[in-house]
């Protein structure tokens, strides 16, 4: 069995100091990379939804109606419930 002393203590220290400042200085390599492949693919999202919005818009005629909401879908009323009855509380 291996004894815990002062120099295994000094060396498990020094250990996690390196891998900290080691994964400091690779997150400053590495995250602005990331940041800017993922923000252009962002903004490559957003010029083609632009470009569709720009095509869709050129298409309609000028003075034309366009509704881009779908109607409602009406509920059916379920005649088998049985007849509404007033309340009425009685003292």
């Amino acid at each position: 069995m291996q004894q815990a002393g002062l120099m295994n203590f000094i060396r498990t220290i020094l250990i996690i100091v390196l891998v900290y400042y080691a994964f400091k200085f690779i997150a400053r390599l590495v995250f602005p990379l990331l940041f800017k492949k993922v923000m252009s693919n962002v903004e490559k999202k957003f010029n083609e939804q632009q470009h569709r919005s720009a095509t869709n818009e050129s298409s309609i005629k000028e003075g034309e109606t366009v509704i881009d909401k779908a109607p409602r879908q009406t509920k059916k009323n379920n005649d088998e419930a049985g007849e509404y009855v007033d309340y009425e509380e009685i003292e």
